[in-house]
């Protein structure tokens, strides 16, 4: 298998070093420059639970939870069983410690938030007893953004839940922590994975942390230039890491997506390398994965028309399956690139051939 890495990374190099030496004399030598530049098979990967991440291996698609859940753990495992029927490898949820992430000005800002998400919140004991009284005493109109923000957080014995429910379904969960009082509150789950959110990418203290804990660490690029990312990547070291290109819009519009930047970091730094995606729809996110990412992200809610700021560019269930199934048949699809008669067509070339 070394013998074979070896040998197409020389002929990758050579079709590079061609295709460079073209560009000058024609001007579409560029994009054949890029395409030149496929991920291929390399030594790099990631090991996350019993799957292996890397560009000769099954795509690992993970359906983002996030906070869909709305602060509700029965509408969490309906979502991962939504993600277990479409036949995603993972669920993966969003982590943060409140007062850490936000300002107090910025927590008492006025809100309009959904009644039943803070009904349920009051229910779950989240709220402190002066935002309770409040929320009581108004028919919960009175509402602020840290109410909200509270509300979106699940408690330690309800993440024990998720993750006996994970467990049990036989599907990998893990989070992206957004600040390091987060990591130490997820590493008494023993996730496999940390996930550092494109927001979290010049943070370079909770880069350090997350990394300490020595677990594999999947970094997500939107917001970045490629020196933002070298940064990062330094910071984080490259043993245990992957790359997901992003765009931090929502939606992301598909002249915004630039799938070819899978490509870039990729070439750039070795790694395995995917994409997570915010679009309206699937097609580009398979695409994605034509195109040679690994990972392939996307958000899965219920019902798009759902509260909450991600549900509009979330995928529902019968979506996810669809971009699963499309991505599995496609790995089944591409082949070896070998030119070649297939056994299967003998008895064709018998019945309609003359010579």
């Amino acid at each position: 298998m070394k013998k074979i890495k070896k040998i197409a990374k020389k002929r990758n190099k050579r079709i590079i070093k061609k295709a460079k030496k073209n560009v000058s004399k024609f001007p579409k030598a560029k994009v054949i420059l890029r395409f030149a530049a496929l991920p291929q098979a390399t030594d790099k990967f990631i090991k996350v639970g019993n799957r292996l991440i890397g560009h000769d291996q099954p795509v690992f698609i993970t359906a983002e939870i996030g906070i869909n859940h709305n602060g509700d753990l029965a509408l969490a495992k309906q979502l991962i069983n939504a993600a277990v029927t479409a036949g995603c490898d993972a669920v993966k949820f969003q982590k943060r410690t409140v007062p850490v992430i936000y300002s107090p000005e910025e927590l008492a800002k006025p809100r309009e938030v959904n009644k039943e998400i803070l009904r349920n919140a009051v229910a779950r004991g989240v709220l402190s007893p002066e935002a309770t009284a409040r929320l009581k005493t108004s028919n919960f109109e009175n509402s602020v953004n840290g109410d909200l923000k509270w509300a979106l957080e699940f408690t330690k014995d309800e993440y024990d839940e998720i993750a006996r429910y994970a467990r049990d379904k036989n599907i990998i969960w893990f989070a992206s922590c957004w600040d390091e009082e987060a990591v130490d509150f997820m590493r008494e789950f023993d996730i496999p994975v940390y996930k550092i959110a494109s927001a979290s990418l010049t943070d370079h203290n909770l880069l350090r942390h997350t990394r300490a804990v020595g677990k594999p660490i999947i970094l997500s690029t939107g917001m970045s230039d490629l020196a933002l990312v070298k940064k990062a990547v330094a910071t984080l070291k490259k043993d245990n890491l992957g790359l997901m290109h992003s765009v931090s819009t929502y939606p992301t519009e598909p002249e915004h997506i630039n799938l070819l930047s899978i490509h870039t970091l990729h070439n750039e730094f070795g790694l395995p390398t995917g994409y997570s995606g915010h679009e309206v729809g699937i097609s580009p996110s398979f695409a994605a994965a034509v195109l040679g990412a690994c990972m392939i992200e996307r958000h899965i809610t219920i019902d798009r028309a759902m509260p909450g700021s991600d549900q509009a560019v979330s995928v529902e269930p019968q979506g996810m399956k669809i971009l699963v199934d499309y991505i599995r048949l496609w790995e089944k699809a591409k082949g070896d690139g070998v030119k070649k008669i297939h056994e299967a067509e003998l008895p064709v070339i018998a019945k309609l051939r003359r010579k």
